[in-house]
């Protein structure tokens, strides 16, 4: 979906916006390909590793390090000037997701899009049971915000109605969902490691189709301001 996106837009220099975008994986690539790139993170470690990942890779007059987080985002990106957004697990672990969403929103021109990646509470679920842990498995069906206990790393786990609904909550136009590890973190590892190019086929066959998709360890979400 990200390729297709900057394949609608060649030959145009896009601003983007990587909120927790850490070390760079996305942003350092996307800068080689032309795009200016704003990394989020609250991580001073992580934005120097991003600088001189950008240093060596010869973009860093592109790759701009800013220090903060989701949460405080609509204080550090201007009003209707980002073209492409990404919020990579980013909306289960800040104080206050909705939020976050409205300022991805405004900072987003008109036609500009946002690639989101959350947690999947359907997988935390059948993880937990498959591996013995049943009471946990029960707590997160049950907890409105599918934790397992005070002791989860994680806020919040989403299915893809309700990421859906919180990106439509902040006028997001949402245009496609798919699963990310729909099987992989199920297998075990004799089993990813054996045929990872046949592995690799049939997460891709499967990403796009309910309910398989919705049992995925990650939702990715792609919307778009109208």
């Amino acid at each position: 979906m990200l390729r297709r996106e900057l394949d609608r837009h060649a030959g145009r220099e896009l601003t983007v916006v990587d909120v927790g975008g850490g070390t760079g994986g996305f942003a350092v690539p996307l800068a080689q390909s032309g795009h200016r790139v704003t990394v989020v993170d609250a991580s001073p470690d992580a934005l120097a590793a991003l600088t001189r990942r950008a240093a060596d890779a010869g973009v860093a007059e592109r790759v701009r390090a800013v220090q903060g987080d989701g949460d405080a985002l609509a204080g550090l990106v201007e009003p209707a000037s980002v073209d492409l957004i990404l919020a990579h697990a980013v909306l289960e672990v800040v104080d206050q997701p909705a939020d976050v969403v409205a300022a991805v929103a405004a900072a987003l021109r008109p036609g500009g899009a946002v690639s989101v990646l959350v947690a999947g509470r359907a997988a935390a679920v059948l993880g937990r049971a498959i591996n013995g842990h049943l009471r946990s498995a029960s707590a997160l069906v049950t907890d409105p915000d599918g934790r397992a206990g005070a002791r989860d790393t994680l806020r919040r786990r989403y299915d893809a109605e309700s990421a859906a609904d919180l990106l439509r909550s902040a006028g997001l136009e949402v245009e496609e969902t798919h699963g990310v590890r729909v099987l992989t973190d199920l297998l075990p590892a004799a089993v990813v490691e054996e045929d990872p190019q046949a592995l690799l086929e049939l997460e891709l066959a499967l990403s796009a189709r309910p309910p398989f998709r919705d049992i995925a360890s990650q939702l990715h979400l792609f919307a778009r301001r109208p």
